[in-house]
C-alpha cells in the first residue's frame, strides 16, 4: 500500500513545480530587496552590461563597461551606443536595429558574435557580444553583453608569431645541419680527387710524354680548384660549429609550457595525453629562447609521432628539475613502442630515421643545438616501454661567473 499524503503531493513533485518557473523566487521578493539584488548583479557582473532603447540611447551602463571603455556611466548615458563603435560600426548598427523593428530579421538581436568596439582614447578593440531583446509595453530595451577578448587575441597572434619564428629556425637549422654532414662527406672525395691529380701530375713528368706542359697545367688548375672547394667547405664547418646564438636568461617552465602548447595542439583528440610535473624555484638558464623551444617542439613532436600507432597507453610526461645544483634537466617521456637497440645505437646521427619519408636531420639538429648551450642530449628507455629525451641544461652565471 502506498504510504498516504494527507491530500499533499509528494515532495519531488513540490520541488519539480518549484522550480517550473526559475524567476519565481524574484517575483517572491518585496520590491525593495528585489531592486537591491539586481543593482547587486549588474555592479557586481564582470562583463560589460549595456541597455539601450530602440532608438539606440543608452540607457545603462554598469562598472564593467565602465572600466572597459574608460567611459564613466554619466558621460554615455542617453547617448546613441555607436559612440562605442568604429563609425562604420555605429552607421552599420543603426540600420540593423532598425530594420530589425520593422521586418523582425535577426542580424544581431539574439546571437553571439566577435566585432571590435572603441574605447573613450579612441583605441579599437576586439570583445565578445551578445544582444537580448526585452519587450515593453510600447517599446523594447536591448541588453548587450560586452567581454574584452584582448588577450584571447593577443595570446593567439603571440602564438602565430611564435610557430613562424620556430618553423624559420627549423628550416634554417635543417639547411645548415645538412650543409655540415654534407661538407663532412664531400672532404674527402675532394682530398682524393687533390691526391691523384698531384700522383698523376708527378707521372707525367716523370715520363716525359709527348705535350706534358699542357697536361701538367691542367692538373694544376685541378689542384687548385680542388684546393678551394675543400677551403669553401672548412669555411662552412668552421661557420656550422661556431652556433652564435642571441641567448637570454629564461625560466624553464615558462619555455617549456610555449613549446607544449605548439606541439600538443590537437593530440588529445588524438587520444594523447600529457602531464607535467614542473620543478619549483628552479634557476635561470642562458639560452637562445626560440632554438630550446625549437627542440622541445621536436621532441614532442618525435613522441607524438610514435604513440598515434601504438596499441597501448597514449602518455607523454614532460618534467624539469634541478640536477646537481649546477643543471637544469627537462624530460620529455612517452609510453610509446620504444626504440630499437640499432636504432638506438645511430639515433642522433645524421639521415638516421624511423618514419618514412623522413630526412632523419631532427634528432642531429636537436642534438647540436643543444650542445652549442653546453648541454647533452640523451634518449633512454622509459621503465621497459617508451622513451625518455633527457635535454640537460647548465644554470645561468652570475656576474661573477658563478652558478646561480
Amino acid at each position: 500500500m502506498p504510504a498516504e499524503t494527507g491530500g499533499r503531493e509528494p515532495s519531488g513533485q513540490q520541488d519539480r513545480k518549484r522550480v517550473a518557473d526559475p524567476y519565481q523566487a524574484l517575483h517572491d521578493l518585496p520590491s525593495e530587496p528585489r531592486e537591491a539584488l539586481l543593482r547587486t548583479l549588474i555592479a557586481s557582473a564582470p562583463d560589460g552590461l549595456i541597455v539601450i532603447h530602440a532608438g539606440g540611447r543608452i540607457a545603462l551602463f554598469n562598472p564593467a563597461a565602465e572600466a572597459m571603455f574608460g567611459y564613466p556611466a554619466e558621460e554615455v548615458i542617453g547617448r546613441n551606443v555607436g559612440q562605442l563603435m568604429p563609425a562604420l560600426d555605429a552607421r552599420q548598427h543603426d540600420r540593423h536595429v532598425a530594420r530589425y523593428l520593422e521586418t523582425g530579421e535577426q542580424r544581431i538581436i539574439g546571437t553571439s558574435r566577435e566585432v571590435f568596439a572603441e574605447r573613450k582614447d579612441g583605441s579599437v578593440f576586439p570583445v565578445h557580444l551578445t544582444v537580448s531583446e526585452v519587450p515593453l509595453e510600447g517599446g523594447s530595451l536591448f541588453v548587450g553583453f560586452v567581454r574584452d577578448v584582448s588577450t584571447r587575441h593577443e595570446a593567439a597572434q603571440r602564438l602565430h608569431e611564435l610557430q613562424s619564428e620556430l618553423f624559420h629556425v627549423s628550416r634554417l637549422s635543417a639547411m645548415g645541419e645538412m650543409a655540415s654532414a654534407l661538407a663532412h662527406e664531400l672532404n674527402q672525395p675532394l682530398t682524393a680527387i687533390t691526391n691523384y691529380a698531384q700522383a698523376t701530375h708527378r707521372l707525367v713528368r716523370a715520363r716525359g710524354l709527348p705535350g706534358f706542359e699542357r697536361i701538367l697545367d691542367l692538373l694544376d688548375k685541378t689542384v687548385q680548384q680542388a684546393s678551394r672547394a675543400g677551403q669553401i667547405i672548412h669555411r662552412l664547418r668552421e661557420f656550422m660549429a661556431k652556433g652564435e646564438t642571441e641567448r637570454t636568461r629564461e625560466q624553464v617552465n615558462r619555455v617549456v609550457e610555449e613549446a607544449s602548447s605548439l606541439a600538443l595542439i590537437g593530440s588529445a583528440r588524438r587520444g594523447i595525453h600529457a602531464r607535467f610535473a614542473f620543478g619549483t624555484g628552479l634557476p635561470p638558464v642562458e639560452v637562445d629562447k626560440i632554438q630550446l623551444t625549437q627542440v622541445l617542439t621536436n621532441l614532442l613532436r618525435n613522441s607524438i609521432d610514435a604513440l598515434e600507432t601504438h596499441d597501448g597507453p597514449r602518455d607523454i610526461r614532460l618534467e624539469t628539475r634541478a640536477v646537481d645544483g649546477n643543471w637544469i634537466e627537462i624530460s620529455v617521456a612517452d609510453s610509446g613502442p620504444g626504440l630499437a637497440p640499432e636504432v638506438r645505437a645511430h639515433l642522433f646521427e645524421p639521415f638516421v630515421t624511423t618514419k618514412p619519408g623522413g630526412m632523419g636531420i631532427g634528432l642531429s639538429i636537436c642534438r647540436s643545438i643543444v650542445e652549442v648551450h653546453g648541454g647533452t642530449l640523451t634518449a633512454d628507455p622509459e621503465n621497459g616501454t617508451g622513451t625518455c629525451f633527457r635535454v640537460r641544461l647548465p644554470v645561468a652565471r652570475n656576474d661573477d661567473g658563478r652558478r646561480r
